[in-house]
């Protein structure tokens, strides 16, 4: 046996982990899991819930709190991972998600649940986090490509698999086990982390920055805020966005000239004189913003014009979730077994922006095959890009900002998703509005004066012309929807052709007690045993 550059032992025939550090891989899946599964599974539940507590009023501020507890809190967990140790840190985020989901179960009304729902949020912006610092710091990223497949199919099976979980249990057992369902897979993790996983205790003499955290929550939350109700709740020009819009850009000002004197900063600014970093970031950003916006659009899309059933939202993603999962399986195979990786996001970039325009080009004639394949060419693009920019990133910062540089990729991509939802789906009613006035007139414009997205019960009461219509306005709607997301898909390439194949530390798969590529900077030795 021979010691890997990540502290734990690899047997030199077969080049596989220990079975305990499996084990604590195992883990961090399920914690991962629960974080993404969430918002999934709650959303099929909502109606349900709504029917029970009332407070219909309110129902955006149940993701809505959970959202701005997540992002908000993202950032922090990061940091108090590299101050005070990954392992008590992110037992600690678990602990409080659990909690938040006890509390959400049982939560009388409308008002106790938002409360409640961003405790868990606190919670699950400390899990994604944890998850990708651990697995930083047990294995090089040399290794650390063969499990990006296990990451990629947990988001696939959380997003297939959330709204089906969702709607039976909730028709089974009823909503409240929708939060307790997460108990037994929490303390699981919890269990196995505790037990398995060691890594060496940090104690930091440096004192959090609280104003640096307080100056990071304000910006976030008000941009949050900002994508979350404009162009809803109230109008992109109204006082009420103006006054977010201020205040966001404000207190992100005063949170950058801040971090350049902080002692021990949230987000060390040194980490974005990479090169790597700051383009990972980037392109992090635009993958979320092209992701989210497309698991929105394309199922209300293909219910509305091709018929397809709601109850299995989920299943219409399989296409592009599933070549998702493939490519970047092969992406990080490849990537350990040769060392390289710039191809990828290069590659990423144009199978994203053909896709998306190919997605662009629906109509009210294309058929569900011809949807799928180009969701599989989207879906191909995503692989090559979903963890091959957490791992560049983290290959590029020392190992003492791990937790800083896992945090603020993650972050980045969910406020990019932040953007895309509002952006795209801004594009999107505006163009169903016109098209409905367009082809059927007053009584087209009152159908979708409240919502230009209607449910399938919706659609059945409306006259067949308006139907029509309807379905007329929706292909406008996505059309525009993706030929934004193309345009936007370009700042990936752009960005792709600039990243620099540095070599990632750790050693290769044949030669695992040996130099490797990037032996020069190995990473630190932890007891993952």
């Amino acid at each position: 046996m021979a010691d890997t550059p990540a502290g734990g032992t690899v047997d030199k025939d077969s080049g596989k982990q220990p079975k305990s550090v499996r084990v604590v891989l195992l883990a961090l899946m399920i914690a991962m899991m629960l974080a993404m599964l969430d918002n999934m599974i709650i959303g099929t539940a909502m109606p349900t819930i709504v029917g029970d507590l009332g407070g219909l009023e309110h129902l955006s501020w149940v993701v809505t709190a959970y959202t701005l507890a997540t992002a908000a809190s993202t950032p922090i967990w990061g940091k108090l991972g590299d101050m005070y140790g990954r392992k008590g840190t992110f037992m600690s985020s678990i602990v409080l998600f659990l909690i938040g989901s006890a509390l959400s179960g049982m939560a009388q009304d409308m008002g106790q649940l938002i409360g409640f729902r961003a405790v868990q949020g606190l919670g699950a912006g400390g899990l994604m986090v944890g998850v990708m610092a651990i697995i930083g710091d047990l294995i090089p990223p040399r290794e650390r490509g063969k499990y990006q497949g296990m990451m990629a199919g947990v988001m696939a099976l959380a997003m297939i698999g959330g709204p089906l979980v969702g709607g039976t249990i909730t028709d089974n057992w009823g909503w409240r086990w929708a939060f307790y369902i997460n108990l037994p897979l929490g303390l699981v993790a919890l269990a196995a982390i505790s037990v398995v996983l060691h890594l060496p205790k940090k104690r930091a003499e440096a004192r959090i920055d609280y104003l640096g955290a307080a100056l990071l929550t304000v910006g976030i939350t008000s941009i949050v805020l900002v994508t979350t109700w404009g162009g809803t709740e109230y109008a992109w020009t109204s006082a009420r966005i103006m006054e977010l819009i201020g205040i966001g850009v404000a207190a992100l000002v005063g949170f950058v000239f801040w971090q350049t004197r902080a002692a021990e900063p949230i987000v060390p600014l040194h980490i974005f004189r990479s090169r790597n970093f700051t383009l990972m970031s980037v392109i992090g950003f635009i993958t979320g913003f092209v992701m989210f916006g497309a698991t929105l659009f394309l199922p209300l899309y293909q219910q509305a014009v091709q018929g397809a059933s709601a109850t299995n939202s989920g299943l219409l993603l399989l296409p592009m979730l599933g070549a998702m999962l493939v490519t970047s399986m092969i992406a990080g195979r490849v990537t350990t077994n040769t060392g390289r990786y710039k191809v990828f996001p290069i590659v990423g970039g144009v199978l994203m922006f053909v896709g998306l325009y190919l997605l662009s080009t629906m109509d009210t004639g294309t058929s569900r095959f011809t949807s799928g394949v180009f969701m599989a060419v989207v879906g191909l693009g995503m692989g090559c890009l979903m963890q091959i920019t957490m791992l560049v990133a983290q290959n590029s910062v020392e190992m003492k900002d791990m937790g800083v540089a896992s945090s603020s990729t993650t972050l980045f991509r969910t406020l990019g998703s932040s953007f895309g939802v509002a952006i795209m789906g801004a594009l999107f009613n505006h163009r169903v509005q016109d098209v409905m006035a367009e082809r059927a007139g007053a009584l087209g414009a009152k159908v979708t004066e409240q919502s230009a997205q209607l449910d399938a019960a919706g659609l059945e009461k409306l006259p067949a012309p308006v139907r029509e219509a309807y379905q007329h306005a929706v292909s406008a709607g996505t059309h525009g929807a993706f030929l934004l997301g193309a345009v936007v898909a370009v700042v990936v390439l752009v960005a792709a052709v600039f990243v620099k194949e540095t070599p990632l530390k750790g050693a290769g798969p044949k030669d695992a007690d040996g130099p490797g590529d990037g032996a020069e900077a190995k990473a630190p030795v932890t007891e993952a045993v």
